[in-house]
Formats: structure tokens, C-alpha cells, sequence
């Protein structure tokens, strides 16, 4: 049993459970994936495996070519690391990660990248209230006091300011698996997954 795998999100939508009640739910085309690199303790020190999700052929150098080819992966476009426990099972160099492994009602987490928003005020990125708005106030979606001038004379680290906004890894806990399609590879949790339609996701198993 691998400890996780590699999709793509698909898409946002909406399923009824028996009871009439709407679930809000996201699609992934979960693998398949391929193991391309096994890592033992004796060799580098932890033990782990290398995953590689098949998808599209691209054109890949000569050292990932050769890489790719003793695990017999073509068309590997994309790989992650996945640290190894006990009960996680033994894989081996060209083993296959199927979406079977997981089942309805099984909680996963899922860790993918943001929306990139660009450079925002506190107001988009932190939900500050901001000031009035009418009565010549001249203070609508500023800070406010960010420290005092005498003492300490600085601004302390952590200050919640303006600046860059999403674009970061984001992990979401503890989602639901309600449906698995073996066929077609895809995997539907409940909820919302971090980054765009057709980002990279990756999925674990719930750890708390």
C-alpha cells in the first residue's frame, strides 16, 4: 500500500448522498503512477519512494531519460517523494500506484499550490475592515499603526502588511473520499483543493 499518489484537479462538483443532502465535492485524476526510484536507509539514509505520475510524453534529457527507463516509466512528466512507514507495504523500482487503494469514506490530505492573487492590500489579504468611508476620512483601506515611532522605532517580523498574495504550497486536511472511479482513475473528495483546474495535486493518507 503506497503512502500516497500523484493527480491532476479536474474540477469542481456537487453530489447527493441517499438522505437528499447536497455534497460539495472535487474530481482528481489520481494516477496511474509509477515507482521510479526506491531509497533505502543502507543507500541514503532514510527509506522512501520516488513517484512519477503518467501523463503526456515531453521531452526529457538524457539523465532522466535513463532514469525513467530502468523503472520502465514512459511518459513520466511529473515526480514527488513519498517517505515510507511501517504498514506502508514494500514497493519496488517499477511498481504501479493505482487510485484503488483508496476507498469511500477514507480521509486523505491534500497538498498543491495556490491561486497566485499578485500583490495585494490587507484588506484582500488579510481582512482588515478598513477605516470610514465617507466624511473626508482619507483612510479606507490602510494598515493603521504598524508601530510606534519612539519606541521600539521598528516594525516587529510578522507584521501583517501588503505583499505578495497565494502562490504558496497549501495543504488541506482530513478530506472525505466519497467516490472512486477505477476506470477512469479519478478520485472524489469532499470539499474544496487547493490550486487551478488542472493543477498538481498530491494525495496522502490522513495523518491525525
Amino acid at each position: 500500500m503506497s503512502p500516497g499518489i500523484i493527480g491532476k484537479k479536474i474540477g469542481m462538483t456537487q453530489v447527493f448522498r441517499p438522505d437528499g443532502q447536497v455534497v460539495p465535492v472535487t474530481l482528481l485524476k489520481a494516477g496511474p503512477c509509477v515507482v521510479t526510484q526506491r531509497k533505502t536507509p543502507a543507500s541514503d539514509g532514510y527509506d522512501a519512494v520516488q513517484v512519477g505520475l503518467v501523463d503526456f510524453a515531453k521531452k526529457q534529457n538524457k539523465p532522466m531519460t535513463g532514469h525513467f527507463k530502468k523503472a520502465g516509466a514512459d511518459g513520466v512528466k511529473y515526480i514527488r517523494e513519498f517517505k515510507l512507514k511501517p504498514g506502508n507495504g514494500d514497493l519496488k523500482l517499477g511498481d504501479k500506484i493505482l487510485v484503488d487503494q483508496f476507498k469511500p469514506k477514507d480521509k486523505v490530505d491534500v497538498t498543491g499550490v495556490s491561486k497566485g492573487r499578485g500583490f495585494q492590500g490587507v484588506v484582500k489579504r488579510h481582512g482588515f475592515g478598513g477605516g470610514e468611508g465617507s466624511h473626508g476620512s482619507m483612510f479606507h483601506r490602510a494598515p493603521g499603526s504598524i508601530g510606534a515611532s519612539s519606541y521600539p522605532s521598528r516594525v516587529f517580523p510578522g507584521t501583517r502588511l501588503p505583499g505578495q498574495m497565494g502562490d504558496v504550497q497549501v495543504t488541506v486536511r482530513n478530506l472525505e473520499v466519497i467516490d472512486v472511479d477505477t476506470e477512469d482513475n479519478v478520485l472524489m473528495v469532499k470539499g474544496a483543493v487547493p490550486g487551478p483546474n488542472g493543477a498538481y495535486v498530491i494525495v496522502r493518507r490522513a495523518k491525525r
